[in-house]
C-alpha cells in the first residue's frame, strides 16, 4: 500500500504508510503483553525469579549448557548483568555452573533437574493458553503468523550481527 499523502512525518515529510502504524500500534500491544506475562511466567518458575531471567531458563532449555558470554550475547545484555542474573538464579537452585570440558579454564552454566522440571511445567501451561487462544485459528493460519514471526526475528537478528560489526570497526 503506497503511503498516504498529506501526513508528513517527522523525518522531512515522508507520507505515512497506515499499513507500518497498524504493525507498529500492533506489535506495541503484543510486546507490552509478552512483557507482563514474562514476570507471570517467571514468578510461576519461582516466585523471587526476575522476569528477564525467564529467557535465560528457555535458552537453556531450548540449547542446552552453555558459556556465561554466549547468553549474554544472545540476550543482549553485558557480562556484569549476566553474572548478576546467574548469580540469582543460582541462588535459587534452577541452575548450576561445571567446567566447560572443552576448556577447563571456563564454565556452562546449565538447569539444575529442580529448574528444568519448574521451567517444563510452566511453559506447558503457557502452550496449552496459546492453544485455547487460537483455538479457533485454522492451523495453517497459526502456521503462517509462526513462519511471518521467524522471518521478522531472523531478519532482526542480522541487523543486530551486523551493527555489532560495524560497531567493533569503529
Amino acid at each position: 500500500m503506497p503511503p498516504e499523502r498529506g501526513e508528513g512525518s517527522a523525518a522531512g515529510g515522508i507520507g505515512v504508510d497506515h499499513a507500518f502504524l497498524a504493525l507498529e500500534r500492533e506489535l506495541a500491544v503484543f510486546l507490552r503483553r509478552a512483557r507482563a506475562a514474562s514476570g507471570e511466567l517467571a514468578r510461576e518458575v519461582h516466585p523471587e525469579l526476575e522476569s528477564a531471567a525467564y529467557g535465560l531458563l528457555m535458552r537453556l532449555e531450548d540449547a542446552g549448557p552453555q558459556r556465561a558470554t554466549e547468553l549474554a550475547g544472545f540476550v543482549g545484555v553485558g557480562k556484569a548483568t549476566m553474572s548478576r542474573q546467574l548469580r540469582a538464579l543460582e541462588g535459587l537452585g534452577l541452575v548450576t555452573r561445571a567446567p566447560d570440558p572443552a576448556d577447563g579454564r571456563a564454565f556452562l552454566v546449565e538447569l539444575t533437574e529442580e529448574g528444568r522440571s519448574r521451567f517444563r511445567a510452566v511453559r506447558g501451561a503457557r502452550r496449552a493458553r496459546y492453544a485455547r487462544r487460537l483455538a479457533a485459528w485454522e492451523r495453517s493460519e497459526v502456521a503462517e503468523l509462526a513462519r511471518l514471526l521467524h522471518r521478522l526475528n531472523a531478519e532482526q537478528e542480522a541487523d543486530d550481527r551486523g551493527q555489532t560489526a560495524r560497531t567493533a570497526q569503529e
